[in-house]
């Protein structure tokens, strides 16, 4: 718990402390290159490594950066049929559904949107046979999920954070 909730008693969560440009170029870095190196980092933004290394362990410990990942060619990681599936969801069952969501195999990405449908949700399996199943047998089987959509995609491209 963080010091200030441990002196005021409460259990909110902390606001981020304000980002400056400095942090805002380190996130630009790292959103490009996560494994740059502190001294990359430091060079880059004109700051010391100590000083590189004091923002970037704020910017975590701040949760603006949730981790550390790789972008994967997902047709090259045998994963090659994706979709995005909308789904309608019975009301205020959103954190159950995304729970269960989440234990997927191949679900990317996971949100709730406003609109003819609840929840979008872009998955990742190796075949349309593959998908078919986590459709027809996973998800529709979720008894909050009132039905579905399925968008194939024909081609994607990850944009360049930079």
């Amino acid at each position: 718990m963080a010091a200030e909730q441990m002196a005021t008693g409460e259990n909110r969560p902390v606001p981020p402390r304000p980002l400056d440009q400095i942090d805002h170029d380190i996130l630009r870095i790292l959103q490009t290159d996560g494994r740059a190196s502190i001294r990359s980092v430091a060079e880059r933004v004109h700051v010391s490594r100590a000083n590189a290394y004091a923002r970037i362990n704020r910017l975590v410990e701040d949760s603006v950066i949730q981790g550390f990942t790789a972008r994967v060619d997902h047709e090259r990681a045998g994963q090659g049929a994706a979709a995005y599936i909308t789904l309608k969801i019975v009301q205020n069952s959103w954190r159950t559904v995304r729970e269960q969501l989440k234990e997927l195999p191949g679900a990317a990405h996971i949100a709730l949107v406003s609109g003819d449908f609840d929840v979008l949700l872009l998955v990742h399996t190796p075949d349309n046979r593959a998908l078919r199943e986590l459709v027809l047998t996973r998800i529709q089987s979720i008894p909050e999920v009132l039905s579905t959509r399925t968008l194939l995609v024909f081609e994607e491209t990850d944009l360049d954070p930079a």
